[in-house]
């Protein structure tokens, strides 16, 4: 047996582009030198691509309005996570496996975001805000899967900066009691965002969510209720924030104010003030 043998986890991560390049390097050479394994991870690809093809129509279909009254009868902000499911249903033994993890979640969230229940208020400033609260909703339940990638991961930072095209920091919130979960990469409208989690010691979680926002825009620092969720949120110097949570107000104000704090400033460079002329010396008596 190989002892240098790659786990499927590091092939597919390299088939789908998100190893750097010495990593990537690595797996291709060691994939040379073992046709087998070669072969294996080609069809790997070749699902994918058949499987994408073969639901690229079911991908954009909408929910049915049936399932979507089944789905939120009684769901409020709470039991988001069920609702998610029973939509994810619909897609999930289609797509698993390969590139359709990514697939799936583009179609649950933009099916979730059509079936929201009226506790996600229309009032929000953007709806990237809903969607950060969808997302926290959707993911904060899980015991187990709560996020894509574990806090010790080095990566984790490198890989959502490179995939959201903006500066992904990791947070750290230990003086509020906080301590990193991990994070995960998420559709959001045409783009992509950011979602670190965060849990204290009484197991509470919050979220931040991150994204690229279109144009040119600053939203100061807002908070919005919607059912148990609370939520601090704002745009700057091209970066936006969602700090998502069911909390109280207070409690999710330090962490904002800490995520806040944390956001790496550009600090303009002064301006040199303007020397006045030296005033001519006095002339001498004569």
């Amino acid at each position: 047996m190989d002892q240098h043998r790659f786990s499927d986890e590091r092939l597919s991560a390299w088939l789908d582009g998100e190893l750097d390049t010495a990593a990537a390097a690595e797996v291709q050479a060691w994939l040379q030198a073992h046709p087998e394994s070669a072969a294996r991870v080609r069809q790997w690809a070749a699902d994918r691509d058949a499987l994408r093809t073969h639901f690229a129509q079911v991908l954009t279909e909408p929910v049915p309005p049936r399932l979507s009254a089944v789905a939120w009868q009684a769901a409020g902000p709470s039991r988001w996570a069920q609702a998610a499911a029973v939509a994810g249903l619909l897609l999930t033994g289609a797509l698993a496996g390969g590139g359709g993890v990514w697939q799936w979640q583009q179609a649950r969230q933009a099916s979730l975001a059509a079936a929201r229940p009226a506790a996600v208020s229309d009032g929000a400033a953007q709806g990237w805000v809903r969607r950060a609260a969808l997302a926290h909703s959707v993911y904060v339940p899980e015991p187990r899967h709560a996020v894509e990638v574990r806090a010790q991961e080095e990566h984790l930072a490198r890989w959502l900066t490179r995939r959201i095209e903006m500066p992904v920091h990791l947070f750290n919130l230990q003086a509020q009691g906080f301590e990193l979960v991990g994070g995960r990469l998420l559709p959001d409208g045409t783009g992509k965002s950011a979602q670190l989690m965060y849990q204290d010691a009484q197991a509470r979680r919050v979220t931040v969510y991150l994204r690229k926002p279109e144009g040119a825009v600053q939203t100061e620092f807002r908070y919005e209720r919607q059912g148990e969720l609370g939520m601090f949120y704002w745009i700057e110097e091209g970066c936006g924030y969602a700090l998502v949570g069911a909390l109280p107000r207070e409690t999710l104000l330090a962490l904002a104010q800490a995520v806040y704090q944390q956001h790496p400033k550009q600090i303009p460079t002064p301006t040199p003030t303007p020397q006045a002329p030296a005033a001519p010396a006095p002339a001498g008596k004569g």
